[in-house]
């Protein structure tokens, strides 16, 4: 999940008062932990402008009213989620953190089950946006374990705050850009080529449960399947610093004794958790629950 990214254009015929920013920008901190900077006031208004006008509302105070009390609020929250958070992201998104996956952490999740005589792995995309990282998961297990693959309980439990990306994910069909970082070789193997874009194949779906997840909402965060390996890349950059520490601990309890938290490769947990052991790879840190 990425915030505020891309061009923008200025509507100038409906500014957003102090006021109102103060009051979009709390509201927006309590239903999803997202923290929006004085200095990003333009883009609250130029992301919010759109709304205003679909809703046929005179200013964001209205709007702000709107959210609040009016009768179809659930469904405008849902809005306002997709509007303030953008997705860019592609498949095989930072190969040096993948590679550390592949072979350090996936590998030994891997080598415990079998030793433990079980086939059973549990894998949590938290901020999965439109699919494209949980999906490439899902084809690095298919090739470490091949024809095994059928025999082992899977589950990628992929989440993400905003109910559009969500139906994107689930539909699984991705333009070429999506796949500019993909193998051509893994493209042909699991992509079938639809008209001008490329269609999921169905056995990596089998493995990819999709959802709805505010990660500020602890009950939703409690339901989680319990999981050997916890994936939250490029999504804990937008919250603060108590923000942070809510959702790292709560990655902490989810993981199983020995499991790993791997987070974008640009953040850091430090002054945020000591639960965690870091250990550090070439080009990633894994944050590994102590067994």
């Amino acid at each position: 999940m990425s915030l505020f990214s891309g061009a923008v254009t200025l509507r100038k015929n409906v500014g957003i008062s102090d006021e109102e920013f103060v009051q979009l920008r709390d509201f927006i901190y309590q239903q999803c932990g997202i923290f929006i900077a004085e200095n990003r006031k333009y883009l609250v208004e130029n992301r919010l402008s759109g709304r205003l006008k679909d809703l046929n509302l005179k200013t964001y105070g209205e709007y702000y009213h709107y959210l609040r009390y009016d009768a179809n609020r659930r469904q405008e929250l849902n809005r306002l989620f997709e509007v303030m958070t953008t997705n860019e992201t592609s498949f095989f998104r930072n190969p040096p953190q993948l590679e550390v996956f592949r072979k350090v952490v996936l590998k030994r999740a891997l080598d415990e089950q079998r030793k433990k005589g079980r086939k059973f792995l549990r894998i949590w995309s938290a901020g999965c946006s439109t699919g494209e990282e949980p999906y490439t998961i899902a084809i690095i297990l298919s090739e470490a374990l091949g024809s095994e693959l059928s025999l082992w309980d899977i589950k990628i439990t992929a989440n993400d705050l905003s109910e559009a990306v969500l139906a994107s994910a689930r539909n699984g069909v991705y333009s070429e850009y999506s796949l500019r970082t993909t193998p051509k070789d893994i493209v042909a193997r699991y992509f079938i080529k639809q008209g001008m874009g490329y269609r999921v194949d169905p056995k990596l779906k089998r493995l990819v449960s999709f959802g709805q997840i505010n990660l500020n909402d602890k009950l939703q965060l409690r339901r989680v399947e319990r999981s050997h390996i916890v994936f939250c890349r490029n999504v804990i950059i937008y919250f603060d610093d108590e923000m942070k520490k809510n959702v790292i601990s709560a990655f902490y309890d989810n993981l199983l004794p020995g499991g790993d938290l791997i987070i974008g490769h640009s953040e850091s947990l430090h002054n945020i958790s000591r639960t965690f052991k870091p250990e550090h790879h070439p080009g990633a840190i894994v944050y590994r629950k102590q067994g």
